[in-house]
């Protein structure tokens, strides 16, 4: 590609992959030089980015003995940074770095706020062109090694992470944030100590609270405390359905500023929940707002075999509030109850009177559908959580899950999962669609969304929800 009209940072990139030492670093090293060339921020890239591009000119030269202008060359690549969907602000008000950036949820609330990132990293190589697509920018690797770190700028205002949730060591503080060596929060620690932000915005999940016994989180407020931070003194727990999105997906965010920058006003990172409470709305959106009734997708006739199985059942019995699983294997279960742990017996002791107060209805459902031979022996099972307002499973939201066929009420879908358990919406007999994925998650419609399917699900299920994070750090920046 010797045509300068064709060439990108992908194939300058690749061009030079064997004569780089930072191979696997350039396409980052090129995006975050070209996205801050302007300022002081640049310097951090400068060198690595004027080689690689240095050694494509040297390498067009020797291949195809043509001369390319080194201007024209960097306009070219200016020009594909900048003419993407969310460029970063021209003018902004802080600075911040999105740790295991994923699809970049942290970013777009950010850049919405009027701040500009000047580094982010994010190890999937899928989640990294989604980010190029939409930002103009390839994330770095993997932010556990040193020749990673060592490109994040002096100076930065907020830092950003969604960190995987992994056990801490049991054997206290003692060492500060020694004591969380080899896992991802001692990555984040080091960093925190050495560049020193004003703001750190960090996003788990919600079980992060009580894992390990509460052991974990206290790890980690205690490592924060020590590396000179306040923060809410509860775990904070916040759903989306907070602010009227329609999905139940609650997330525990850790919320910090620097015990420098509290000035007096310490008791309301402490108590911050009483103050994002005050932005909570009293109406969630129907899922009407969110879902495309132009999209024809449907699922399997298998799948509505099933539905239509136990629309049958639930229409049958004598009861419309199930509080208890469905399991159709134990209907006529005559064995000893105590071989089984007292929870499960419990529940096959209700289904056997289920089935005792409905048998001829059972048994005349179990003969139209074959004894349910031909069903999946988990689509045996079926939960109902959708109350007594509706009479059909096709009013409901469903999901196929390992523990059965659940049925939830069709007001808020549940967290996102893998795309073969995405959730089906009742009354248009189909799966969530990725498009609608996204804005449970609150991504703006321009967002664009790159690869399969279900590597594009898996994204959106390990995202943060751009309004929750967005609304959460204007609180903070707005006293602080």
């Amino acid at each position: 590609m010797a045509d300068i009209k064709d060439v990108n940072i992908d194939f300058i990139s690749d061009c030079c992959v064997e004569k780089t030492t930072r191979n696997s670093l350039s396409k980052a090293i090129l995006t975050h030089y070209l996205h801050n060339f302007e300022n002081g921020i640049s310097k951090h890239y400068e060198k690595d980015a004027f080689n690689i591009i240095d050694q494509y000119i040297s390498h067009v030269k020797k291949e195809h003995n043509i001369s390319i202008d080194k201007s024209i060359l960097f306009n070219k690549l200016i020009k594909e940074v900048s003419e993407v969907p969310f460029p970063p602000p021209k003018k902004h008000s802080f600075t911040f770095i999105d740790l295991f950036a994923g699809l970049g949820g942290f970013r777009i609330a950010m850049q919405e706020l009027n701040g500009k990132c000047v580094f982010s990293s994010e190890w999937d190589k899928d989640a990294q062109k989604t980010y190029k697509e939409n930002f103009g920018e390839y994330p770095f690797g993997d932010i556990t090694k040193q020749e990673v770190k060592n490109f994040i700028p002096d100076s930065f205002d907020l830092l950003c992470a969604g960190f995987p949730c992994q056990p801490f060591s049991k054997g206290g503080f003692q060492n500060g944030f020694e004591d969380t060596r080899g896992t991802l929060f001692f990555d984040i620690c080091e960093i925190i100590e050495k560049h020193k932000p004003k703001y750190l915005l960090l996003e788990n999940v919600a079980n992060l609270a009580s894992h390990d016994n509460g052991n974990t989180y206290r790890v980690i407020t205690k490592n924060l405390d020590k590396l000179g931070y306040y923060f809410p003194d509860k775990p904070l727990i916040i759903s989306p359905d907070s602010f009227g999105i329609p999905i139940l997906r609650p997330r525990v965010y850790i919320p910090c500023i620097r015990k420098e920058f509290a000035k007096g006003k310490e008791s309301l990172i402490k108590n911050f929940r009483e103050e994002i409470e005050k932005h909570f709305v009293n109406t969630t959106f129907t899922i009407d707002k969110i879902i495309d009734p132009e999209i024809e997708e449907r699922i399997s006739p298998y799948e509505e075999k099933v539905l239509k199985m136990w629309d049958d059942f639930y229409k049958g019995i004598d009861i419309k509030v199930i509080g208890f699983p469905i399991w159709m294997e134990y209907f006529k279960f005559d064995g000893d109850l105590n071989q089984f742990p007292l929870w499960k017996a419990k529940i096959i002791s209700k289904n056997i009177n289920l089935y005792q107060k409905n048998k001829k209805f059972i048994d005349d459902w179990l003969k139209k559908y074959d004894n349910l031979d031909w069903c999946v022996k988990t689509h045996r099972k079926m939960e109902w959580q959708a109350g007594d307002k509706y009479e059909s499973v096709f009013d409901c939201l469903i999901q196929f899950r390992p523990s059965g066929v659940r049925i939830k009420k069709p007001d808020k879908f549940s967290t996102l999962v893998a795309m073969n358990h995405r959730q089906i919406i009742g009354k248009l007999k189909r799966k969530i669609s990725v498009e609608e994925a996204k804005l449970l998650q609150s991504f703006p419609k321009e967002y664009k969304l790159v690869g399969t399917p279900n590597t594009i699900f898996k994204q959106l299920g390990n995202s943060v929800n751009v309004t929750v994070v967005k609304v959460i750090f204007n609180i903070l920046s707005k006293y602080y």
